[in-house]
């Protein structure tokens, strides 16, 4: 089994450490490395998933070069110098500085999770009105921009456009269009491989005046995939994606705040397996485990 990466300590600037991603500095771009972190409800895990990071880092590159038409992105080279510890080959990145839009872009195409929640209460998402005889996973009459805020700690939140618009002006206009067109062509390519891509997030940054997109693209952490052979209206679906612990998770009893429970070797064990699984659907691929 492959080496399970939690931490790094580079002779570099330490430009920032996320929930699962430490980035540095390196010359004039950044250095950005997916670790094997699990974070789950913005919660970070004691126990690191195998091959969690290069998953990541491999399903980014792929999907950065099936949308590169639609939007430019930061990837400067997927290639890491030999100076660097070998562990870093397939999970880092050489990518481009920008000043970070703060909105997390998501994009709904099927009912589930916090925007199901807030159906069931409300009939809406994030402002949006939906049909009343909507269930559990339930397909939308069409793809919804959902945006949350991006905090730096804490729970991201959902908040309705007009909110977005006060938070990052007329950068909202361009950054919706760009996450549904992104979305409806991520969706198409994997309902041909038969998955469904029930929805995703985006981050975007600037540079100068051209917006780009950021950080990870239609990664298992930052979307849903189901298979679509399953798929069966009106309750949960066997999930291909982080949401696997999310729902070990509700059955906890967990309050979703510091410190996080312990998770079974079971729950790490088919976490990584469901990563590894949607990788090579999608990709076409066999997955090369990382030493």
């Amino acid at each position: 089994m492959a080496s399970i990466i939690t931490k790094t300590d580079l002779a570099l600037k330490l430009f920032r450490k996320g929930k699962v991603r430490d980035t540095y500095e390196y010359g004039s771009n950044l250095l950005m490395i997916s670790t094997d972190r699990l974070s789950a409800f913005d919660v970070v895990f004691e126990e690191g998933v195998p091959n969690k990071g290069a998953v990541l880092t491999g399903m980014s590159v792929f999907w950065f070069d099936k949308i590169k038409d639609i939007v430019k992105n930061h990837l400067v080279s997927k290639e890491i110098p030999s100076v660097f510890p070998s562990y870093l080959q397939g999970r880092a990145l050489i990518v481009k500085k920008a000043e970070v839009i703060k909105a997390e872009c998501i994009v709904r195409g099927y009912l589930s999770g916090s925007g199901l929640k807030e159906y069931q209460s409300t009939g809406k998402v994030c402002g949006i009105d939906l049909p009343a005889s909507l269930q559990n996973s339930s397909k939308l009459p069409y793809p919804i921009f959902t945006p949350s805020t991006k905090a730096d700690s804490g729970h991201d939140e959902n908040i309705t456009e007009e909110q977005l618009i006060k938070v990052i002006g007329e950068d909202y206009h361009i950054v919706k269009n760009l996450s549904l067109r992104i979305y409806e062509r991520a969706a198409k390519i994997a309902e041909e491989k038969g998955i469904i891509l029930a929805d995703t997030k985006f981050e975007f940054g600037k540079i100068g005046d051209e917006i780009i997109l950021i950080d990870e693209a239609l990664t298992p952490d930052s979307s849903r995939y189901w298979p679509k052979d399953t798929y069966k209206e009106g309750e949960n679906q066997p999930s291909l994606d982080k949401q696997y612990v999310r729902d070990y998770l509700e059955t906890l009893g967990w309050n979703k705040l510091p410190p996080p429970p312990h998770l079974p070797q079971e729950v790490v064990l088919n976490t990584s397996k469901k990563y590894m699984e949607i990788f090579e659907r999608l990709t076409g691929k066999r997955f090369e485990v990382a030493e």
